[in-house]
């Protein structure tokens, strides 16, 4: 008789970039992909784990990239935090197609169109079993989805903040420059700081120490990974204290 899975973590904080949406396409959001990671999603569901979503905006709009261009730093984040709650509502329509129960929180008020951020509620729907997928980032300009994540993290009492990537971890260096950089298995708050590695934005990074909030960083491209990360197994990079 097989071994019944057991999941490290109770409940997990998912960062989700809006570039994962894209797939192979220049923009928004490919169908595939969607279907791709709904399904990583529904094999960790199928685990009993609570999950909370935090999704970017970059395949529609990025805010950064509107300022740099001479539009006003804080029009432009804002109009980043529609682009999350557009994607918000994708990926949680495609989550209930796949009769996953999931709920959108905005931390940017649009009533008519989203639930508002409220903490207790949406750690009320986790309980329930459902997906809580958080869009509008924190609602302030000038701070990024991975701050997002690492406040809502925080703030539901997660286990552990997930980030999705495009590559499978945290290395030594640059792997498509240097073909001798190593994939650090698990490594501190302080080394990642030492050695000058890019995990998050410096203000989620901050909070995720300060928080004692694990983070793994790992590939959504790479088949099961989430669900190896859940389990424990060794896959991507534990950032810890």
């Amino acid at each position: 008789m097989a071994v019944a899975e057991s999941p490290r973590y109770r409940r997990i904080l998912l960062k989700l970039s809006g570039e994962a949406l894209m797939g192979d396409d220049a923009y928004g959001i490919n169908r595939d992909m969607l279907g791709t990671i709904v399904a990583e999603v529904k094999a960790v569901v199928g685990l009993g784990v609570e999950i909370g979503i935090v999704i970017g905006g970059g395949n529609i709009f990025r805010g950064m990239a509107g300022a740099s261009t001479g539009m006003d730093r804080a029009t432009a984040d804002y109009m980043g935090m529609l682009a999350t709650v557009m994607n918000a509502m994708a990926l949680a329509d495609a989550l209930r197609r796949a009769d996953l129960p999931a709920r959108v929180q905005s931390a940017l008020n649009i009533e008519q169109v989203v639930e508002p951020y409220i903490r207790g509620k949406a750690i009320r729907y986790l309980e329930e079993g459902k997906i809580v997928v958080f869009g509008g980032g924190t609602g302030n300009p000038f701070f990024t989805t991975d701050t997002a994540a690492a406040l809502r993290g925080s703030e539901i009492d997660a286990g552990i903040v997930l980030k999705a990537t495009k590559v499978d971890g945290v290395y030594s260096a640059d792997p498509k420059k240097d073909p001798s950089a190593t994939r650090y298995s698990k490594i501190s708050f302080d080394e990642v700081i030492g050695r000058g590695l890019g995990v998050m934005d410096a203000t989620a990074f901050a909070l995720c120490r300060d928080q004692k909030l694990p983070i793994n960083v790992f590939s959504i491209f790479k088949p099961c990974a989430l669900k190896r990360v859940v389990l424990g197994e060794d896959e991507g990079t534990l950032v810890h204290c």
